[in-house]
């Protein structure tokens, strides 16, 4: 029998992206998978490399190149979306269709393997070994990390899990409870453009335009909903009150209510100025007033973490519940 088509029910895909979830969080994406076939965003990523060296000339006018940008993208995530749409529609409706579906999307969702990344920071950080975690963060955050002292590394550690929770985690289970597979698959093609090619530089301010725009109403949700997740996972209601009162404040309009939220949960400042390739980002404090972040800290918010996937599942396995009466 074929698959209902997406979004005829929003609550139609619950059960799917909760298997995926717990599949992901247990098993992540095998090493010798990724070895063989890489993973679906590697791929995403060798298409946009692609067409950034193609359609973005530098000596092309501004218009050009945004209305270039827009239609690469807008393809992009409509070819991403329909392939998804057609496999998930050519799986059979039986038990094992289920799963392997389940496996598909759960390689776009990342929630065990930022968990280890930011781990990777957290365990050399408590012991000391200032210089492999300035190795393992530079992995994760684009600032210069020969510059960072233990604050500045359990600031970036604390920073990229918040966001990355958003970006990583609770968007593409957003997007996969509302749409299915197609949901979650145009997501993550559109996460990749704005990380890719949606930077407000030189190079990519033109080109990159319309991926960061959408990038940014994508993630509009999720990204509160994170914040949410968070406050919930600390049991500390005066986050709330951080998220609320600071998440404006950060240059990005979704970045900072995950991270404000991380910073009333743990009492400790977050964002504020740092380097990106030797240039000064002066950015505003997120619970100014509270000291800098410690790696005790970094492992405290990996705990909150932690509890805060744990709530999502939560949610989704009630979702998944009430279609299933």
């Amino acid at each position: 029998a074929s698959r209902l088509a997406p979004g005829q029910n929003m609550m139609l895909y619950a059960p799917l992206l909760l298997g995926a979830w717990l599949i992901e969080a247990l098993f992540g994406w095998p090493k010798p998978l990724f070895s063989i076939i890489r993973h679906p965003v590697v791929w995403l990523g060798w298409i946009i490399s692609a067409a950034d060296k193609q359609l973005n000339r530098p000596l092309w006018p501004h218009w050009i190149k945004y209305a270039l940008g827009g239609l690469f993208s807008s393809l992009l995530i409509l070819g991403t979306a329909a392939f998804a749409w057609a496999v998930s529609d050519t799986l059979p409706n039986t038990w094992w269709g289920w799963l392997v579906e389940c496996l598909i999307a759960s390689s776009l969702v990342a929630s065990r393997s930022l968990h280890t990344h930011v781990a990777a920071v957290a365990i050399p950080l408590a012991s000391g070994n200032m210089e492999a975690a300035r190795k393992a963060v530079s992995m994760i955050v684009g600032r210069d990390p020969k510059q960072l002292d233990e604050a500045g590394i359990s600031r970036a550690a604390l920073e990229s899990l918040s966001e990355n929770m958003s970006d990583g985690v609770i968007a593409p289970v957003f997007w996969g409870v509302l749409f299915g597979l197609p949901g979650i698959a145009a997501y993550k093609a559109i996460n990749t453009l704005d990380s890719m090619i949606g930077h407000r530089s030189e190079q990519h301010e033109a080109f990159g335009g319309f991926a960061a725009r959408l990038d940014d109403i994508a993630n509009l949700i999720p990204a509160r909903l994170t914040g949410l997740l968070i406050t919930l996972a600390s049991g500390r209601p005066s986050s709330v009150e951080v998220m609320i009162r600071d998440a404006r404040k950060h240059r990005s309009p979704n970045a900072g209510w995950p991270e404000a939220a991380m910073a009333g949960a743990l009492d400790v400042r977050l964002s504020g100025p740092r380097r990106y390739q030797g240039q000064t980002s002066d950015d505003a404090w997120l619970n100014p007033g509270q000291p800098d972040p410690t790696a005790e800290d970094v492992a405290k918010g990996l705990n909150i973490y932690r509890k805060a996937c744990l709530l999502g599942m939560v949610f989704v396995a009630l979702i998944a519940g009430v279609e299933l009466i």
